[in-house]
């Protein structure tokens, strides 16, 4: 008869999960000493005869006696032609580890560190930007790029982290860094002089686990050092996208094993005769490669002024989630980014509360509650600065409203609309 053991042993293996106090044996033996009795395949062309049956009873008996004295005995069916089982191989050749049942280990929720928008991370779907992940930052220039990274990295200091920040356009200002509310004593700063030194030295501060984020600021200002040891005007095409594609390779890995967020900021191009009507002509330096490696990427562009009487005091920014693997991606917020103030969270309260109707607005006076909070945005703004605990109500109501209690974690499509 053919054995047809490898698609029963589903059914088994349920039947067993079944027995109450075989489970609590296997919970309290967890850790100890490990016995592992593997099954022998059937023959090759698939029959098997009644010893196979009296194995099974014998090795059940076995298996559940070692638990009783006390072992971490598991039970491990094997269908390959060694007659053992192909994990313990992979385990013995590369490593404990190295291979493993994704039911035998808890699925923990991905660490986020907040960007210093609300807006931004509720549309994020996890609270942030996500830890163990490379993150794509671009748009025109003036749009806001270091200064949303500045204030992910004033956030990731004010929850005890350490950050770093590679500066390969070597044009970190640290009294604006200051005003965002960034400690520039404690940030690790470096601005090396070629690509390869600087991705270098993001790869050793990765590596070495005490970096819990990492901005690099810019893509395009990574130059190759062919390129910098080379005469003006001369032609070497594909040397940054080559030495993104490489450092992207031989970073992945190191960044989720130390539980690293790296920020890459970067710059936009145009693209030499696109003139199709949808397609549009802006792309990214340094090729595809971040692309791809990116978990999240964010599209931020300036879109107005914001204006105080006559006097422009910051700008109106859009962004927009172009890719998003943690959770639904596409999500835009509107907020506002004040000069030398950085993003303005109590204006964001006050745009959240008003579409929440927690906040109303009548003419041009808000109100929160039965207490009129101004005449005006940026009065209203100012009162919600002068009294946080009004402010920090208003953020935990609108949290609870907003915010999702678990992202859902559908992976985003690798190409965004604006590619």
């Amino acid at each position: 008869m053919k054995a047809g053991l490898a698609q029963k042993e589903p059914a088994i293996l349920a039947r067993w999960a079944k027995i109450g106090l075989y489970d609590k044996l296997r919970t309290q033996r967890a850790g100890r000493t490990r016995f592992i009795l593997h099954d022998g395949p059937p023959y090759a062309n698939g029959d098997i005869h009644i010893g196979h049956a009296v194995n099974k009873i014998l090795k059940d008996i076995i298996v559940k006696s070692r638990n009783m004295a006390g072992y971490d005995a598991h039970y491990v069916p094997g269908w390959d032609c060694h007659g053992m089982p192909i994990e313990i191989q992979i385990e013995k050749q590369f490593g404990k580890g190295s291979v493993m049942r994704m039911g035998d280990r808890v699925v923990e929720p991905v660490e986020a560190i907040p960007t210093g928008s609300l807006m931004l991370d509720i549309a994020l779907g996890i609270g942030g930007l996500p830890k163990g992940r490379v993150v794509e930052i671009y748009g025109p220039e003036s749009s806001g790029k270091t200064t949303l990274t500045l204030q992910a990295i004033a956030e990731c200091q004010k929850m005890g982290g350490t950050a770093a920040f590679i500066d390969a356009e070597h044009a970190l200002d640290p009294i604006y860094a200051a005003k965002l509310g960034v400690n520039v004593d404690d940030l690790l700063l470096s601005q090396p002089d070629t690509g390869e030194q600087a991705l270098e030295i993001a790869d050793m501060l990765v590596r070495s686990g005490s970096v819990d984020i990492l901005v690099i600021d810019s893509v395009a200002a990574l130059t190759p050092k062919a390129e910098i040891e080379g005469e003006m005007g001369d032609q070497l095409p594909g040397l940054q996208a080559r030495l993104m594609s490489q450092a992207l390779r031989k970073l992945t890995g190191n960044i989720k094993r130390s539980n690293t967020l790296v920020v890459f900021i970067n710059q936009l191009r145009m693209k030499i005769g696109v003139m199709m009507p949808g397609q549009s002509p802006e792309t990214t330096t340094g090729g595809n490669a971040l692309k791809f490696y990116a978990s999240v990427r964010l599209d931020i562009r300036r879109i107005g002024a914001i204006k105080k009487g006559d006097e422009i005091i910051g700008n109106q920014t859009k962004i927009k989630v172009v890719k998003n693997k943690l959770a639904p991606p596409f999500k835009q917020v509107i907020t506002e980014i004040l000069y030398g103030e950085g993003i303005s969270r109590e204006g964001e309260l006050i745009d959240m509360g008003v579409d929440a109707k927690l906040v109303e607005k009548a003419g041009a006076w808000y109100s929160y509650g039965e207490e009129r909070i101004g005449q005006g945005k940026d009065n209203a703004r100012g009162y919600l600065r002068d009294n946080p605990t009004v402010a920090a109500k208003l953020e935990a109501e609108l949290r609870e409203k907003f915010q999702p209690t678990e992202a859902t974690r559908e992976e985003g499509d690798d190409e965004g609309d604006d590619e």
